[in-house]
């Protein structure tokens, strides 16, 4: 019976990483003595190499031996847990993970790390006279072997359970991986094969007797099974016996003469000469399969319920309804209202569920954070300590993916800029020892997170002397704290006196400001001199739903996000000022609010052209304030993003679009590109009239600081 693998692969794939994660996090809170997390790290590089080995990925398995093996002397008692062996594993770790991301992309992985680290693992065992394999080669099909000079016949007894394959295990693998140890002579017994009419497929009824000529020992043979151990009764003797005597194994199951047997069922002998061995190459078609995964995600038991019930109770709605349809009159207008009410409800639940589903805690992404921190306090020298709060906070799939690279330059700027040497900690009457601090908190229908320092903070001066060298504003320009350190995210800004190969070179902070606006985010930067620095990133919960008003605007509906909305309000002629020619401001407390009217950014015609008989909503983005000029205020409701770039083009000042109740669509305002559109025309409208210095944001700057 032949079973395609390929469909098992991303499974393998997705379960590796997650044991990967597991490895890593727990050797960085390895500990002398700590018998149940250094357990827990080998079951994760076990199941890893047992995994590879059923796929044919040699190289994953011969060096994930290795790692075992030094895993397994130190749960032992063998070795001592020395931080030096912790450091190796964790670089160990990384290598794992290269082999596996290149099963994934099909791509040859740079070799020369694994085969340091090889060199190492095995310098390191062979230290305490442990027999090491001979040094591997990446990417052979060839396994580790450990060769005597005695041959020896081994009598196997391999019964599978019924459901083996179901798995993902495939009896013919490990026959071949067997007979990568010697000659292997295969018994198979159908005694207890169904009829043909009672077959299933899917399942095993067959069992082995194995005689194994080889020069391996016990250990070795069981090393074959050791991903089957718990699926299957297995009995190995050693010793070949006299003839006419039956093995521990042939007693066992009982072979049946051929006159019991189905003729086209009956026992088979074959010998395996030189087989095949399940390569990397043998997997490409499979490789193939898991690279076009699309990913996959794990849904609590709870969550399918409620679906379920969910859609139970749509059908009941669906049911009364229908039943409604037949012969309607007047007299049933109520119950059709009740049950159209029934089905929103339904619907909205229906809705929340299905978005629940694609939540998961953000845990996911501060994961990768402890490694990293402790490489960059080791490369710096510094004593850092990190702490996670909000692990279990949840957020999209899709954000999540995304946001996890600009948290890393985040972090990354933390370490190298933020945390002080401890020479200079310790003379500021601070601890020795820097903390940052990563934190997720829902606030609304927004995620919140922070990452925290107790570092120097920022130095305002440092950052403004270096917008005026770079021409970004001028000695005359007045700005707020939020403006100041916003100039930190313009494209190549850095105020590091020395660059190192961790920050400092002014590449990545504009970065991750565009990806967290891409997202629908943005980014406050608070910090206070000699306390520390705050980088607060404030996302939404989804990319698929947003909560939005609808405004009218001539014969068109925008949806501005609710998130970004300050307050909406009746203009009043006196606090309504023109400045720089066109650039109109309005007079919001101690702000002065550059108003930019909507039918004008987009050419449509509306006979709301004075600003005293519309209606404004002040918006804010990117620590900047705008007034959008509209005609009407309609509903406020959740709305479905559909993305113009999938199926139209990308427009300047609109994010996406939604289709409203009535069939029509709606443009959803992106408020950051609107404030940055603004900005150029304002500009542009200076340099035209060459009466003041094109600085930049020196128009609605002008508005925002007076």
């Amino acid at each position: 019976m032949s079973v395609d693998l390929s469909q098992f692969i991303p499974s393998f794939l997705e379960e590796s990483f997650e044991g990967l994660e597991l490895m890593e996090s727990s050797l960085l809170d390895l500990e002398q003595g700590d018998d149940e997390t250094i357990n827990s790290i080998f079951r994760a590089a076990h199941s890893i190499k047992g995994g590879a080995g059923t796929f044919g990925f040699n190289s994953v398995t011969e060096f994930t031996h290795l790692v075992e093996t030094l895993l397994d002397e130190m749960r032992d008692g063998r070795r001592k847990i020395a931080q030096d062996d912790v450091e190796l594993l964790l670089d160990s770790v990384d290598c794992m993970r290269l082999l596996i991301e290149s099963i994934r992309d099909e791509i040859e992985c740079d070799t020369s790390k694994i085969i340091e680290t090889s060199a190492l693992l095995e310098k390191t065992l062979a230290a305490d006279g442990v027999e090491v394999s001979e040094a591997i080669t990446i990417n052979s099909s060839d396994t580790v072997e450990s060769k005597t000079d005695d041959t020896s016949t081994w009598q196997i007894s391999f019964i599978p359970e019924h459901h083996l394959v179901q798995t993902g295990n495939d009896p013919l693998l490990l026959f071949n991986a067997l007979a990568d140890l010697g000659e292997v002579t295969l018994v198979a017994c159908a005694k207890k094969l169904p009829a043909l009419n009672e077959l299933d497929a899917e399942e095993i009824h067959l069992s082995w007797n194995i005689t194994l000529q080889s020069s391996a020992n016990e250990d070795e043979i069981k090393e074959v099974f050791e991903w089957v151990e718990d699926e299957c009764e297995l009995i190995i003797t050693k010793e070949a016996l006299s003839n006419g005597d039956l093995s521990i194994a042939e007693l066992l199951t009982e072979p049946p003469s051929l006159e019991e047997s189905d003729p086209i069922l009956s026992t088979a002998t074959s010998k395996i000469d030189n087989p095949a061995k399940p390569t990397e190459k043998s997997t490409e078609k499979s490789s193939s399969k898991a690279k076009n995964d699309l990913g996959s995600i794990r849904v609590g038991v709870d969550k399918v319920d409620s679906l379920i019930n969910l859609v139970g109770e749509l059908v009941i709605t669906q049911s009364m309804l229908s039943e409604l349809g037949n012969d309607f009159d007047l007299s049933k207008v109520e119950r059709l209202n009740s049950g159209l009410e029934q089905l929103l409800q339904n619907t909205k639940e229906l809705q929340e569920s299905v978005m629940r589903i694609r939540m998961l805690p953000i845990s996911f992404a501060f994961n990768r954070f402890p490694r990293l921190v402790h490489d960059l306090s080791k490369k710096t020298g510094k004593d850092i300590e990190l702490i996670l709060k909000g692990e279990q906070t949840e957020l999209d799939k899709t954000v999540m993916e995304q946001i996890g690279d600009p948290l890393v330059h985040l972090v990354r700027n933390a370490v190298d800029h933020g945390i002080e040497s401890a020479e200079v900690r310790l003379a500021n009457g601070k601890p020795k020892k820097g903390t940052i601090m990563l934190d997720a908190y829902h606030q609304g229908g927004s995620i919140i997170i922070e990452i925290k320092d107790d570092g120097g903070g920022i130095d305002r001066e440092a950052v403004f002397n270096k917008a005026l060298e770079k021409g970004l504003v001028d000695e005359n320009t007045v700005l707020t704290d939020a403006q100041t350190f916003d100039l930190l995210f313009e494209p190549g800004f850095s105020t590091a006196k020395e660059v190192s190969d961790i920050s400092g070179r002014g590449v990545g902070m504009d970065v991750v400001k565009k990806n967290i606006q891409s997202l629908g985010g943005r980014i406050q930067v608070i910090s206070e001199p000699g306390k520390g620095s705050t980088f607060r990133v404030n996302l939404p919960l989804t990319l698929a739903i947003l909560d939005g008003q609808l405004v009218q605007v001539g014969t068109e509906t925008y949806i501005i996000p609710l998130i970004t909305i300050v307050e909406s309000l009746q203009p009043q002629k006196e606090l309504i000022n023109r400045v720089s020619g066109d650039m109109v401001l309005y007079r919001l407390r101690e702000d002065n609010v550059p108003v930019i009217p909507i039918y004008q950014l987009f050419n449509i015609p509306s006979e709301f052209d004075n600003i005293e008989k519309s209606l404004l909503v002040v918006v804010e983005a990117d620590g900047q304030k705008i007034g959008l000029m509209v005609d009407d205020l309609l509903a406020q409701q959740q709305v479905v993003i559909k993305s113009l770039n999938d199926n139209y083009q990308q427009v300047d000042g609109i994010s996406g679009a939604t289709i409203l109740g009535d069939g029509s669509v709606a443009m959803i305002l992106d408020v950051p590109g609107i404030i940055t559109m603004a900005l150029a025309q304002a500009q542009l409208n200076q340099k035209n009239r060459s009466t003041i210095k094109p600085k930049i944001t020196q128009s609605i700057s002008e508005g925002v600081n007076s």
